[in-house]
């Protein structure tokens, strides 16, 4: 918590001295009775004895005094608040190693429902895009704030190919700029990367991060899968059946992405772990951080200590202290 004017805090400084005060006073007034009365004879002479609740009313008072002296020095808190018009493209590899199932079920399957998740929980006016990309890439849903759409695409993926990983950072960036009014400015924008591969085809993978960092996009990456997981390829001929082929990830290649852009990257083989990354990415790429005031909530609190501690104090003394 901030504070807009932190001078008025001073002011508590007074509030330690002014229950010391209040102490000695009440040390004072049991002298005084005492020197008026026996103390033997104090039980049948006051039987009832207020106890805690001659102090209730006071405590109550001056929480409420802490509680106005805070608010004068208009008090501020940071709450996450939506990217207005965001724009968030999903690059989504659909090369043929997405059918490797060290991911469960496979790696295409927890992907495409991971994305959907985030997709669902976005804010209203964050625009989404979808990429998909094996040996070429595709933009399949240009940015919309029609969320529905978007994860429609997303969870009709199929696997193919090879993979160009740089074509869809361009295919990414290309479709973010065409979404930006002529003459106007772009607005915040981001691109979130899942590959589970090497690049193969197309245009360097670095080649295109170095764009997207001159144009102030973070590409988020995550790395998926182990350097276990395998698929079955055909062997060339057609008829010669199939054999197994080791698919890492290049996590090296993603790193490097994210780092070059000002993005963030991320490894792992777990579909649960996978769906809290997107969950964490779609939260940071369409909410931002803002300062808001919170003095009217002091303010009110105050006043409602002070009724509460006026009506103790009636309903217990039938008085005000």
């Amino acid at each position: 918590m901030s504070f807009g004017a932190p001078l008025f805090l001073l002011a508590l400084l007074a509030v330690p001295p002014g229950l010391w005060l209040y102490a000695r006073h009440l040390r004072a007034r049991r002298g005084q009775a005492a020197r008026f009365a026996n103390p033997a004879l104090m039980p049948a002479v006051a039987p009832v004895r207020p106890g805690w609740r001659s102090h209730a009313p006071i405590a109550v008072y001056g929480i409420a005094l802490v509680a106005l002296l805070v608010g004068l020095a208009r008090p501020q808190t940071t709450v996450a608040v939506p990217v207005e018009q965001a724009t968030i493209m999903l690059a989504t590899d659909v090369s043929g190693s997405m059918l490797a199932k060290d991911v469960q079920p496979d790696r295409l399957t927890a992907a495409r429902n991971a994305a959907a998740d985030m997709i669902e929980q976005l804010p209203k006016g964050v625009r989404t895009g979808v990429v998909a990309f094996n040996h070429q890439a595709r933009v399949i849903q240009s940015p919309t704030a029609d969320h529905r759409l978007a994860e429609e695409r997303i969870l009709k993926l199929q696997p193919s190919g090879g993979t160009a990983t740089g074509d869809a950072i361009t295919a990414a960036i290309n479709a973010i700029r065409a979404a930006t009014p002529p003459g106007g400015k772009q607005p915040p924008s981001a691109i979130l990367l899942l590959s589970d591969g090497e690049s193969t085809r197309g245009r360097d993978e670095l080649d295109a991060a170095r764009e997207a960092a001159r144009l102030k996009i973070p590409i988020y990456t995550v790395a998926l899968g182990t350097d276990e997981g395998t698929i079955e390829v055909e062997r060339p001929g057609g008829n010669n059946g199939t054999y197994t082929q080791k698919v890492p990830p290049d996590r090296d290649a993603m790193r490097q992405i994210a780092r070059m852009t000002k993005g963030e990257a991320f490894t792992t083989a777990d579909a649960k772990q996978l769906e809290a990354i997107y969950d964490k990415l779609g939260s940071q790429v369409s909410m931002k951080d803002e300062e808001r005031e919170v003095t009217a909530a002091f303010a009110g609190g105050a006043l409602l200590l002070l009724v509460v501690g006026g009506g103790m104090s009636l309903r217990w003394f039938g008085r005000l202290p």
